[in-house]
């Protein structure tokens, strides 16, 4: 009888013991799997990008790099447990508080967080291709490339010229990895959606075609970029000149005629060049826009004040507000104020 007491508790004790075992075992490899596996604190956030055709190795690098993970071993253990192999390419948002399944979970879906891609103060094409690049996955040549193709632009209704009216300065949102065609073809959705019913039938009141209201509107950002109250008055002037068979006169469009954006003051050297944008030497509106405006510069067009002014001279206090006048003579005195105050600052150029 007391063997047999001693035999069922040793069978207990055998039972206890692997239970115990079991389950430190079972809770080893839980950590490994759902507990915290992050260096990071609070509300801290590590964005992961994977390039296209990387490998696993090239995202455990990044990780280690950055020092985002506690225990790298873990992390490619559970990425062998879930059979993480096809890599997927993307920008990913690491928390603070992940564990490795809420990681492999994510790269393995390609469930990336979305760019909030903004792009402003952009004069051509090439700038606008470098400020995208530095933000996207695209490669800037790519992009270049895609929009001097004339093939590729002709059902759209835009060349390679005319192309960068197509861009309207906002905020939009892009996955990181997105193609250069598909990148294109969105934007190509937000400018016709940009373009509602009643843009398009002010610009048909006015005459004017889409290209040429934002063509005009380019002109206005580059005349007035910091005082939005008063770009309706600045456009109002050059809608009453296009309406008058005048020259728009405009100094910005010989700056980019001549490709220095340096430049702080045109010399009537400078006005004898011989480019269409040259508006001191062309009449009317140069063949595509000499920047990508603001919106608030777009409506400011197709919105443009009533007015009888045809000139207008930056004020001499600097302020970038303008003197506007209906006589040459009036503007000459503005005008000779404000140099006054140019040669004071030694600005000759």
């Amino acid at each position: 009888m007391e063997k047999k007491r001693t035999y069922i508790k040793t069978i207990f004790i055998t039972i206890l013991v692997l239970v115990s075992l079991l389950t430190i075992t079972l809770l080893f490899f839980y950590g490994k799997i759902y507990s915290n596996n992050t260096q990071l604190k609070d509300d801290k956030v590590f964005y992961l990008y994977i390039q296209a055709n990387a490998n696993l190795d090239n995202v455990t690098d990044s990780l280690s790099k950055h020092k985002v993970l506690e225990d790298m071993e873990s992390f490619l253990w559970v990425a062998g447990l879930k059979k993480y192999k096809k890599i997927r390419s993307g920008r990913y948002e690491i928390k603070a508080g992940m564990s490795n399944n809420d990681l492999i979970n994510m790269l393995r879906s390609g469930h990336q967080k979305p760019v909030k891609l903004t792009f402003n103060n952009i004069r051509t094409t090439q700038e606008l291709a470098s400020k995208i690049s530095v933000q996207l996955e695209i490669d800037s040549a790519t992009l270049i490339n895609l929009l001097n193709n004339n093939e590729f632009l002709k059902p759209y209704k835009f060349t390679n010229s005319t192309i960068i009216s197509m861009f309207i300065p906002n905020t939009y949102e892009f996955y990181w990895n997105i193609s250069a065609e598909a990148f294109f073809k969105k934007m190509y959705k937000e400018y016709e959606r940009f373009w509602t019913k009643k843009r398009l039938e002010r610009a048909k009141k006015m005459r004017m075609s889409q290209l040429e209201i934002s063509t005009l509107a380019s002109i206005v950002q580059a005349e007035q970029s910091k005082h939005n109250d008063e770009k309706a008055v600045v456009a109002g002037l050059y809608i009453n000149r296009l309406k008058k068979g005048m020259a728009l006169e405009s100094d910005p469009t010989v700056v980019y005629a001549i490709g220095d954006f340096t430049i702080r003051r045109v010399l009537n050297r400078d006005k004898e060049i011989d480019s269409p944008y040259n508006t001191y030497k062309y009449a009317g509106l140069p063949p595509s826009p000499i920047n990508l405006p603001e919106i608030s510069s777009i409506d400011a067009v197709l919105n443009y004040a009533s007015h009888t002014y045809i000139f207008m001279c930056a004020k001499e206090d600097f302020s970038g507000y303008h003197n506007f006048s209906k006589s040459y003579k009036q503007h000459m005195i503005y005008a000779r104020r404000y140099q006054r105050e140019l040669n004071k600052k030694k600005i000759y150029r």
